[in-house]
């Protein structure tokens, strides 16, 4: 059972590093949140599962994380249109 909890603590961590290293490109942060929200959704599997509640919250937790991910595509969607790519750097923030 640790051994969950423990890959569950390292993907959440990797996707932080991951999340900090590429941060000039939209679309890997993007991929790199996905990964966080997908080890926290695998932890509160798992706590849930030992605590013998039902799976109601996780299944919540599932839709906001989906509707988190189909706004981020929209975002990087009208970035692509507009800026022609996903650099942080092509754009600038203030305007």
């Amino acid at each position: 059972m640790m051994v969950y909890l423990y890959s569950s603590v390292v993907m959440f961590f990797s996707g932080m590093i991951m999340f900090s290293l590429k941060r000039k490109h939209l679309l890997l942060m993007l991929l790199s949140i996905e990964f966080m929200v997908l080890a926290l959704y695998f932890t509160m599997f798992l706590y849930l599962g030992t605590l013998g509640n039902d799976y109601f919250f996780s299944m919540i937790f599932l839709s906001f994380s989906v509707c988190e991910g189909a706004l981020g595509l929209s975002v990087l969607v009208s970035m692509i249109r507009t800026h022609g790519n996903d650099y942080f750097q092509s754009f600038n923030l203030l305007w």
